[in-house]
């Protein structure tokens, strides 16, 4: 590697400055912001420190060639220019990114297969083996950004995104990713409270993101330091006598720093949060020294200590669908502060900056930041009584007469099709579909264990006043669960904007949490948070009813197989053999998910296979039962 080698950092928007300023402090020279990250340059022991040090970054990217690439084959040819058994054991395993925007190569796919190609071809050539493909832990994830038929090729030191830090084995719904908890805490100006003895109080702390975050920064602990994958370490050029020098030098930090770490509390009233947040802080490492308590908003008062920082991510109607209380809510958050925490900081992280004025509280100051797509604001306080203002009930929702006719369709929907599905064996349906167009949504039900409401938002146009329409989903959203008679934790909002590539099959969340819905003999998993949709396409009910009656002793292929529901329907309706077939691992584990719910188990004659290919964040493979 050059003494001087060129760096890139991709971070999540809104980053780019705190990221310069912490990569600067870890030695990087040349740092210039960029719209995607920061490019930078150092030397190896920079690179590495970045990956262990950087609390704001997603990837640290080394490229190793700049080339036009106009064509497929362009494409392929540069990149078996690079040596590559200087990076990569032959017989090693490999993994290819590929991103590309206002090019002549448009499929993303197949341009990262063809890099594969090049790669694989020229060490098999060489060396007479050949490297395989692993998407979960390549010995080298190589990353090509192509734009305007320009590519950049990188290495990817990191192999997987420095947000993960290692101690999170489980989240609540609508978790912070750990990068941006840390800028949350940095614009908070966390450090300086905590170097001054500060206690800081998370009085929402769902999954412990925050507490976490904050008690790393607090003792001076790289945050990558419980990671054990990185992108170098069976890198060919990788110095294992450096990076094991810095892991020791960080572990001293640690140990030092741990002896400094002033209080750190969290409540949430939610005990499976609580119970997750404890054993996230474990595996950080901090057990016995952050304290998480059950507790609701109203019991929430300060423990023993100085005062520091009071941070909350309260919800903000964007994911978890609550809009209608929201605004009792912050102002009950106001309350307590105003009661309880005089003398301290607060820091309010919201993507809907108005629930913050029913606070009674003045903001002195606020910054920007992106929580994926939504735009939020960091709003920050000083808790005493010169800021506080007049105190004001929060407004109720006023019920207009758009939202009294949403309430009646919707109970005529529910009064019809609810008979009708019952008469019919239907436990999962379209109950409302954008009916009324200034209500434009689609409500699904699913009756499982319990009933559950999926609501969709379709996008306005641009024609559409953003105001009257977010009006008009909040009145929607507070109608919803009474005309369905559910609380509102069992309703799951998300909203449906045009699709660009594969982003509808990106993940929302990380919940993991899955419900068992019947159709006819069939029984599927369904989950509601962590997908834009669920994993049952209920449009397809007839021709997955149809399939079933077709398919008695035949053999059955499944093309872009989804999750596998018509290739039940005709295992259960006889079918004497049936392959499915999807680009995506996570739908055929699924779909196997689905087949062994419904005694599908693969045996002798019903074997189970996979074949993939790399692509730009997608899998590929095949399922035979």
């Amino acid at each position: 590697m050059h003494l001087n080698q060129a760096l890139f950092a991709s971070c999540p928007k809104g980053l780019e400055l705190l990221l310069a300023d912490e990569l600067r402090a870890l030695g990087a020279e040349n740092v210039r912001e960029t719209r995607a990250g920061v490019e930078f340059a150092g030397t190896l022991e920079t690179a590495y420190r970045a990956c262990l040090w950087s609390r704001l970054a997603s990837r640290i990217l080394m490229p190793l060639k700049e080339f036009p690439a106009r064509t497929p084959e362009e494409l392929y040819d540069a990149v078996r220019t690079i040596r590559w058994d200087e990076h990569l054991a032959p017989d090693g395993t490999l993994a290819v990114d590929f991103t590309v925007t206002a090019s002549q190569i448009t499929h993303s796919h197949y341009a990262a297969l063809k890099v594969k190609d090049a790669i694989v071809d020229q060490l098999r050539e060489q060396h007479g083996v050949r490297p395989s493909v692993d998407t979960a832990r390549p010995d080298v994830r190589i990353n090509v950004y192509l734009h305007r038929d320009q590519a950049i090729l990188s290495l990817d030191l990191s192999a997987e995104s420095l947000h993960r830090r290692g101690y999170r084995a489980q989240a609540v719904e609508a978790p912070l990713k750990e990068n941006l908890a840390a800028a949350i805490l940095l614009r908070a100006n966390w450090p300086t409270i905590a170097k001054d003895g500060g206690t800081l109080v998370d009085l929402m702390c769902g999954s412990g993101t925050l507490l976490i975050e904050a008690a790393l920064m607090a003792a001076d602990a790289a945050p990558g330091l419980n990671r054990n994958y990185f992108g170098f370490l069976y890198w060919r050029q990788h110095d294992a006598a450096m990076w094991q020098r810095l892991v020791d030098e960080a572990n001293d930090r640690f140990d030092a720093g741990m002896t400094q770490l002033p209080p750190i509390h969290g409540y949430d009233m939610d005990t499976r949060a609580v119970r997750i947040a404890q054993d996230n802080i474990r595996r950080a490492g901090f057990e016995n020294r952050i304290g998480v308590t059950q507790r609701t908003l109203a019991e929430s008062t300060p423990e023993p200590g100085k005062p520091g920082l009071v941070i909350v991510n309260p919800p903000y109607g964007e994911r978890l669908g609550e809009t209608a209380d929201l605004p009792a809510l912050y102002a009950e958050l106001g309350t307590q502060l105003k009661t309880h925490f005089d003398g301290w900081r607060a820091a309010i992280f919201t993507g809907n900056p108005d629930l913050g004025k029913n606070m009674g509280l003045r903001a002195q100051r606020y910054h920007v930041l992106w929580n994926g797509a939504i735009e939020c604001r960091l709003l920050h306080f000083e808790i005493g009584e010169q800021w506080a203002v007049q105190e004001r009930a929060p407004r109720p929702l006023e019920i207009s007469a758009g939202m009294q006719m949403f309430e009646n369709r919707l109970r005529k929907d529910f009064k019809h099709f609810g008979r009708w599905a019952r008469r019919q064996d239907v436990f999962a349906y379209r109950l409302y579909d954008a009916d009324l167009h200034e209500y434009n949504l689609a409500v699904d039900i699913y009756e499982s264990d319990k009933r559950f409401v999926h609501v969709q938002e379709y996008e306005a146009p641009d024609t559409i006043d953003p105001r009257k329409a977010q009006t008009r989903l909040r009145e929607a959203l507070a109608v919803i669960p009474q005309v369905l008679e559910i609380p509102p934790e069992q309703m799951f909002f998300k909203q449906r904007r045009r699709q660009k590539g594969g982003t509808q099959y990106e993940k929302q969340d990380e919940t993991g949490e899955f419900h068992e819905v019947r159709e006819g003999p069939c029984q599927f998993l369904v989950n509601f948070t962590d997908y834009l949709d669920t994993g049952l396409f209920l449009d397809h009910r007839i021709t997955r009813t149809m399939v079933g009656e077709l398919a008695k002793n035949k053999r059955f292929l499944n093309l872009f197989g989804y999750t596998g529901t018509a290739t039940v329907h005709a295992a259960l309706a006889g079918a004497s053999a049936s392959a499915t077939v999807d680009m995506s691992y996570t739908y055929l584990d699924w779909a196997q998910r689905n087949f062994k719910l419904n005694g599908m188990d693969a045996n002798a004659m019903n074997s189970c296979r996979r074949t993939c290919w790399n692509g730009s964040r997608k899998t590929g493979g095949a399922v035979t039962i």
